[in-house]
């Protein structure tokens, strides 16, 4: 079986659609790891929302927390609108789902209230949308919202020394309680297309499906990777996060 992470989605559900068939991705042998995000930026958010519970119905999926979709589900519950949000891809998504049948809204709330902040798997790989800051890992985070909004993990792997010993006294001891970490959160490109990065032990699979790169699903144990077109050119008459 493979496992493949799945970067931030963005709403881009014509994207993934593409990505999942160029990856060849099966029911019966794959692993799905949806790192987050998988609202606000272009006008189909809905519709991306409804592929992912329907895609879990026939195949083996686990989905992870983004912070923008916490954002999106406390518009939802609460009807307060956030300024922020809407002007970083909210409005397409509050849009999106006021056109949708509110029907439906309910399936979409218990979709996002049952995102996980991690997962860890039997190789000790960990997945994530952002990262955490406890110095044990993340069975020691204080703050759970450090699992979707902390930007420190990846700018911490970028700065590793490549020549450091993971054993000597400098290395930063956050990256030494897995093997590997996947994450998304923060694009490694808003202007072109970009492919996955690595840094220490940490890979990033954020390549800009909300602004002008693509979607990526990668193969955590090949590396290998497939991507869809760059995104907004499946949305041509949108700007997205651009």
């Amino acid at each position: 079986m493979r496992t493949l992470v799945i970067g931030d989605i963005h709403s881009g559900v014509r994207a993934l659609e593409q990505v999942l068939e160029r990856a060849t991705v099966s029911a019966a042998n794959d692993h799905l790891i949806f790192l987050g995000d998988y609202v606000d930026a272009w006008s189909t958010a809905f519709e991306t929302v409804q592929y992912l519970i329907e895609l879990d119905k026939t195949h083996n999926c686990t989905f992870l927390r983004g912070n923008h979709d916490e954002l999106c589900r406390d518009w939802m519950l609460t009807d307060k609108d956030n300024p922020t949000w809407l002007i970083h891809g909210g409005a397409a998504t509050k849009a999106s789902y006021l056109n949708a049948n509110r029907s439906a809204w309910e399936a979409h709330l218990n979709f996002f209230a049952s995102l996980e902040n991690y997962y860890l798997d039997s190789n000790n790989n960990l997945f994530l949308h952002a990262g955490f800051t406890n110095l044990k890992g993340i069975e020691h985070e204080y703050f759970e919202q450090s699992f979707y909004w902390d930007r420190t993990l990846w700018e911490l792997a970028q700065v590793v020394d490549g020549n450091l010993d993971v054993l000597d006294k400098k290395y930063p001891k956050r990256l030494t309680n897995y093997n590997e970490i996947f994450i998304g959160h923060t694009p490694i490109s808003k202007t072109g297309v970009a492919t996955p990065k690595n840094g220490a032990n940490v890979w990033n699979v954020d390549t800009g499906a909300a602004f002008k790169g693509p979607l990526t699903i990668m193969d955590i144990a090949t590396k290998e990777f497939w991507q869809s077109d760059p995104v907004h050119t499946l949305y041509p008459l949108e700007n997205g996060r651009n």
